[in-house]
């Protein structure tokens, strides 16, 4: 059975913007234990804070317009999620600029879930992306 195109297409928008939603909780659950490292400046939790507006705001504009510039949103902010969180992983970063050290050398529930979320969104993103369009 071949499913009608729209379906798919409204099916993986959904995906996507569930992968963008989850980054975007986890990130927010999280901001404020990060953020208690430096009070005062700009510090890891304020960066979660922007990731988690980033990815709220991709996740609507996909899933309201599933356009390409949408996918291409999608795409930069779940991947640029993705990479961040194994680059701090497996990478001790020193600060740099504004941008505080991030290192975490362990994985948790959260950390985790956030990334496979986000490395979804990033892959659905892409199909999303690169699939070819049929004029109507």
């Amino acid at each position: 059975m071949i499913l009608p195109r729209d379906f798919i297409d409204a099916a993986l928008r959904m995906l996507i913007a569930v992968a963008l939603a989850i980054d975007a909780i986890v990130h927010l659950q999280l901001a404020s234990y990060y953020q208690v490292a430096v009070p005062g400046g700009i510090g890891q939790g304020n960066l979660f804070r922007i990731e988690a507006v980033a990815a709220i705001l991709a996740g609507l504009y996909v899933l309201l317009r599933g356009s390409r510039p949408a996918y291409a949103a999608a795409l930069v902010v779940a991947a640029g999620g993705v990479a961040a969180v194994l680059l701090y992983r497996y990478v001790n970063v020193p600060a740099f600029g504004p941008i505080p050290a991030m290192y975490e050398p362990v994985w948790f529930f959260q950390k985790s879930f956030s990334a496979v979320a986000e490395g979804a969104g990033a892959v659905l993103a892409a199909v999303g992306l690169f699939r070819p369009r049929i004029a109507h």
